[in-house]
């Protein structure tokens, strides 16, 4: 399956940081590949924050935007 636009939402925006919310009958592995979110890249900014409900897993990401594509990475 692939990136559903109407299954993500913004939590909260405040002085260029956006939260985001993501919930998708997906697994967390295929949510987390490299470039899943490519189609919203221009809405995304590198570390912002995604919290994402899979359907195997919950998870709090941190956003990385390259000028290729939108990565995924656990929280450190």
């Amino acid at each position: 399956m692939a990136f559903q636009n109407k299954k993500l939402s913004v939590i909260a925006y405040a002085n260029g940081f956006t939260l985001w919310h993501y919930a998708a009958n997906e697994t967390m592995e295929a949510i987390s590949t490299s470039g899943y979110f490519n189609n919203v890249m221009t809405l995304m900014n590198t570390n912002d924050i995604i919290i994402i409900n899979a359907s195997d897993a919950t998870s709090i990401k941190k956003i990385a935007v390259s000028s290729s594509a939108v990565t995924v990475a656990a929280l450190s």
